[in-house]
């Protein structure tokens, strides 16, 4: 006679990320038109020099995480020998015409070069037209080659890291290898 065995009730255990606190319980990944996976916010300068990075999960608007990549930044002003922490003028694509941001980049003094939605001519709304720079506007194409130049690094752009933390990690370490190189050239 054959031994029978009964079937072991299995808990799900609840598996808390025990590497970082910072670690999101999505770790950075969500579904997007383009698949799944993650979104990379960044700001550059105006030669494209990155100067702050930012990962999302892949449906993640660009505009939620604008004052978050913005705010942290200070460029330091060897005339004066003090820090600046704030450009003069901020450009970014339609993505980011809504008025909070707007409104946030006036309160602080920025020149805004952001286009407005191509629906605001077909649909006007009262008040002041929204205008933009056109000729400053064409120098926002240094952060698409910033990004572009950042994809070139393999780790980079296939995301081999399961935790959000590492990711961001590789992505910083690949600032500092444009660093190095804008350095020793």
């Amino acid at each position: 006679m054959g031994r029978t065995f009964a079937p072991v009730a299995r808990r799900p255990v609840p598996v808390a990320t025990v590497f970082d606190s910072h670690e999101p319980a999505d770790h950075a990944l969500g579904r997007s038109v383009g698949g799944f996976g993650t979104k990379i916010h960044i700001v550059s300068d105006g030669n494209g020099v990155p100067l702050n990075v930012t990962i999302t999960p892949g449906q993640t608007h660009e505009s939620t995480q604008f004052e978050a990549v913005l705010a942290p930044i200070a460029i330091w002003r060897p005339r004066t020998g003090r820090w600046r922490g704030r450009p003069r003028r901020v450009a970014g694509d339609r993505g980011y015409h809504a008025h909070r941001i707007r409104a946030w980049l006036h309160d602080r003094g920025m020149q805004v070069v952001i286009p407005p939605r191509r629906t605001r001519a077909t649909h006007p709304k009262r008040g002041r037209p929204i205008s933009y720079n056109p000729v400053w506007y064409r120098g926002r194409n240094v952060v698409e080659r910033s990004i572009g130049w950042l994809k070139e690094w393999r780790s980079v752009a296939t995301r081999f890291d399961k935790l959000a933390v590492n990711y961001l990690q590789t992505v910083k370490l690949a600032v500092l290898m444009r660093y190095l190189r804008i350095l020793t050239v």
